[in-house]
């Protein structure tokens, strides 16, 4: 079988970690070997990087911002997930393009066409074949987030983009819905249920993939 490329997406506290652990299992029923990734972070510059992108007490303009996420990104893809892919393996990936577009461009307020160019020069024009987007209100899921950072020791280290306004976080919502909507490969899943009812809205997707993997 080919690789097999899907992304999750989503507002802070979407609760993608949570289906991630699901689909990893599920994958391993198959027999399928899977490459679990982040963004960023995903390669060894990115845990450098993932150190100053996320970090509360960074003070970061939006456009050393968005470079040093594409720098992540170029390095991730080039040296994780186009090797994984070209192994066969499914490569699981924690956020990719979209939350470019979604936070640096409706959040930021940067100009889309040009982002879309520079993730396209990041990844070689690399995009997953699905995008899983956990749609959730955002205050909702930065209550989720600021909690889970606050148990978990992370509110500095990680905490950067949680300490924004709701309504930046709005404006990322709105920003994913908007490129599901032009996107064939995003499916839009209510992630306001439990996990279990949001892994068996995505299992339909994922049992079409691999058939479609398979027969190629």
């Amino acid at each position: 079988m080919a690789g097999l490329f899907i992304s999750l997406e989503g507002v802070e506290g979407a609760g993608k970690t949570t289906l991630i652990q699901k689909m990893v299992a599920y994958f391993g029923r198959c027999g399928k070997e899977v490459l679990l990734t982040r963004e960023p972070g995903g390669s060894e510059l990115g845990k450098k990087l993932r150190g100053i992108i996320l970090n509360a007490e960074e003070k970061i303009c939006p456009t050393a911002e968005l470079l040093l996420f594409l720098a992540d990104r170029a390095e991730h893809t080039e040296t994780c997930i186009t090797p994984a892919l070209a192994q066969g393996k499914i490569v699981l990936c924690d956020r990719f393009i979209d939350s470019t577009v979604a936070y640096q461009g409706y959040g930021r307020g940067m100009d889309i066409d040009r982002l879309n160019m520079l993730n396209a020069l990041a990844t070689n024009g690399l995009k997953p074949d699905l995008t899983i987007l956990l749609d959730l209100d955002p205050g909702i899921g930065l209550a989720r987030a600021t909690a889970r950072n606050i148990a978990q020791n992370l509110t500095v280290s990680e905490g950067r983009f949680e300490a924004e306004a709701l309504e930046f976080h709005q404006k990322i919502r709105t920003g994913f819905l908007a490129i599901s909507r032009r996107e064939k490969r995003f499916l839009v899943v209510n992630a306001a249920q439990d996990a279990d009812a949001v892994f068996a809205d995505v299992l339909k997707a994922l049992e079409r993939l691999l058939e479609e993997k398979e027969s190629e």
